[in-house]
């Protein structure tokens, strides 16, 4: 399901990597005009330029930008402050990053700018395809004039749009992290441990679907099982021990059991 676009921007885009590849496709799908793609390495611009009618790989950002009616920074957090220092913007264009974690003062770097945020709540990866239409959209700009642009932009791609300020939106992406990378990690351990046993990594699959759909459907904290919540201590000495070769994951295992005997 791709939502129609209500409007019709033109949108620059500097960056190429993951969000980029995945968010220019949409945004010429829901009716927006891609101008131009830049990014560091010129190949991957012109790859994602290829796959967007109309628009053009940017060779260098020396020049004045081309102009466009948003300027989407879909770089390394990192990258966002230099990038923005370094470039000659349009006078008053608005440009809007697309971090969870940077807040909307480092546009202070560049007062030429108004600035915004386009932030995605989603974890991307190459070839995993992402329903926008789900995917939370957060929010912030400015002024009232370039939020109403960055609304618009994102009502055409979402269902879900959020106006957040900076403290709330950090907030966010630090439980994001604890929902989607270290959860992701966890599972890498357990797939390991799977492996080392013989054993094949979708024994875990019907507890894994479970586990989720619980979390999403009762406060985490109140639907806690296992070992540590029945402070069994027996089979957390056991787990223990069986860690033995692997001290770092040993010492995850004994910190988060403190972590959720601590929570009961």
């Amino acid at each position: 399901m791709q939502l129609s676009a209500t409007i019709s921007l033109r949108v620059g885009i500097l960056g190429a990597g993951r969000v980029a590849s995945q968010l220019g496709p949409a945004l010429a799908t829901a009716g927006h005009e891609v101008v131009f793609v830049w990014n560091r390495t010129a190949p991957a611009a012109k790859t994602l330029a290829a796959q967007l009618p109309g628009a053009r790989a940017l060779a260098s950002l020396s020049a004045p930008l081309p102009a466009a009616d948003v300027y989407l920074l879909a770089v390394p957090d990192a990258a966002v402050a230099p990038l923005l220092a370094r470039t000659t913007w349009p006078l008053d264009a608005v440009v809007a990053h697309l971090a969870g974690a940077l807040p909307l003062s480092v546009f202070d770097v560049q007062p030429t700018v108004r600035g915004g945020v386009f932030y995605p709540l989603q974890t991307f990866s190459p070839g995993r395809a992402i329903d926008w239409p789900a995917v939370p959209l957060c929010i912030e700009a400015a002024d009232a004039a370039g939020e109403a642009l960055l609304l618009g932009l994102a009502h055409s791609l979402s269902q879900h749009v959020r106006l957040l300020d900076s403290a709330q939106r950090l907030k966010l992406h630090v439980a994001a992290v604890f929902a989607n990378n270290f959860t992701n990690h966890l599972l890498g351990i357990a797939d390991a441990l799977l492996a080392e046993a013989n054993l094949p990594a979708e024994l875990l699959a019907p507890l894994v679907r479970e586990t989720v759909d619980k979390a999403l459907a009762s406060p985490p904290f109140a639907v806690q099982t296992g070992p540590a919540a029945r402070r069994d201590a027996p089979t957390l000495a056991a787990h223990q021990a069986a860690l033995a070769r692997y001290p770092a994951w040993q010492a995850l295992y004994e910190q988060l059991t403190a972590s959720i005997q601590a929570q009961l």
